[in-house]
């Protein structure tokens, strides 16, 4: 039970969720119109009682998210019950609204609670994996690296009963050798963390997550400016690991595999250089036009792991390009895919579960852009535009023809708070991801 829901309470107040018509029969209704309450949604009129707070009247909201004005809108360490509205929505909104950051300093106040509502325990599960989703982009990189990204996975594989696993050391270098070639500048060792769940028989979705704890953008260094929120150059990784938490917590009738390849970009002696040629997994060689586009070089390797289990389906998510933010803003994930059923699968589930995504273009035209003089392909175009696109073409090429797969570049991160949305790191895309895949793979949550 996340900490702002409750299973019982017994003097919870009630809290009315109301539309323009109807509400002027409630109790209190008299005392609310006359403060100017017109049940618009997301408005919210506290009611008096005799010995003081007697309930609330709250405008229905259009999202889940609006419910998340409630915990830090209505008094502090009250306790309240729902009547009316949507009760998945509300829990679920409830508990990303309550959602603060608070490993480092105390929040400024205590959210009020919820009785959960009947019915909403995989809302209740959806908010408990988006929220460690959070707080993991949140953590400083300090303290959270490499290792305690996989332990992060370990954690999750271990309250769900799934296999777990880290590839390291020398059989890192053999077996994912782009992923050590970003992360060998950096003295906290790079891994690639493995999560496995299900029957055998079931089908195989494999997820794959951008785990780069830190992007300095390696010897090809990014100004100042753009290292100050890169800490969260592992929301990718996050959000993919929030996936397959909410997955599983619906015993979602499929096979999963999960990979996360937890790096950091660091400068250092041994870090890579501009103009260096590496071999990727699938035997490729790439040469480095810019060490600073390294989330496609992890994501190569774990792509074609992937796609060597026969999966069913591949989806990757990853803070892959400024490009996509720059077309798309911070709210909508960039959705590049090669199977048409799949992207519309998950464009309806991001509509259905209010978290849009917004697809752009594996357009073939742009592919020789990639090409190299002395390698397979260079990590980089030879022209400055259309990044979020090039960046998802090279992803492409470690992707065989005939697997069913999607890419989501997304920014894991709100600029401001929100109803719901509370500043700092965020799950972007994930909800979009589970609806989506259910619709894809043609199962529902329990």
């Amino acid at each position: 039970m996340l900490p702002s829901l409750l299973n019982e309470a017994a003097h919870a107040l009630p809290l009315h969720v109301v539309t323009p018509e109807g509400w002027e029969a409630l109790p209190g209704a008299a005392f609310a119109r006359a403060a100017g309450f017109t049940a618009k949604p997301g408005e919210l009129a506290l009611l008096p009682g005799e010995s003081g707070l007697a309930g609330a009247l709250f405008g229905a909201p259009r999202t889940a998210e609006g419910y998340g004005a409630l915990p830090h809108g209505l008094p502090e360490g009250t306790i309240w019950r729902l009547i009316g509205g949507d009760g998945a929505a509300a829990a679920l909104g409830w508990a990303l609204g309550a959602y603060r950051y608070t490993r480092f300093k105390p929040g400024k106040r205590a959210p009020a609670r919820l009785v959960a509502p009947a019915g909403s325990e995989a809302a209740q599960a959806v908010a408990g994996a988006i929220c460690r989703a959070r707080d993991l982009i949140n953590t400083p990189a300090n303290h959270l690296g490499p290792a305690e990204l996989a332990a992060a996975v370990g954690e999750v594989a271990a309250q769900h009963g799934a296999r777990f696993r880290v590839i390291e050391g020398e059989e890192l270098r053999q077996g994912f050798p782009a992923v050590q070639a970003v992360g060998q500048g950096s003295p906290r060792a790079p891994r690639v963390a493995v999560l496995e769940w299900g029957a055998a028989d079931a089908p195989l979705v494999a997820l794959c997550g951008k785990g780069v704890c830190f992007d300095t953008g390696g010897l090809d260094l990014k100004p100042s400016s753009a290292m100050l929120r890169m800490k969260k150059d592992m929301g990718g990784a996050a959000v993919m690991l929030a996936l397959a938490e909410a997955l599983m917590a619906q015993k979602a009738p499929i096979r999963l595999l999960l990979l996360i390849g937890a790096v950091e970009n660091s400068v250092g002696g041994d870090a890579f250089r501009p103009l260096d040629v590496i071999r990727t997994r699938q035997g490729l060689t790439v040469e480095i036009g810019n060490t600073d586009a390294e989330g496609r070089l992890v994501l190569a390797d774990l792509l074609t792991f992937a796609a060597e289990q026969a999966p069913r389906v591949i989806l990757d998510g990853a803070t892959l390009t400024g490009a996509a933010r720059v077309a798309l803003g911070p709210d909508l994930p960039a959705l590049f895919s090669n199977d048409d059923a799949l992207a519309d699968a998950l464009l309806a589930g991001g509509q259905a579960a209010g978290d849009p995504l917004w697809r752009l273009p594996l357009h073939d035209g742009y592919a020789n852009w990639l090409d190299s003089p002395i390698a397979d392909l260079n990590n980089v175009a030879t022209k400055p535009m259309g990044g979020a696109i090039i960046a998802a073409l090279f992803l492409r090429r470690f992707v065989p023809e005939g697997t069913a797969w999607a890419h989501l570049d997304l920014y894991a991160w709100n600029d401001a708070t929100r109803p719901g949305r509370p500043e700092g790191g965020e799950a972007t895309g994930m909800r979009a991801a589970l609806a989506g895949l259910e619709r894809f793979l043609e199962f529902s949550s329990s």
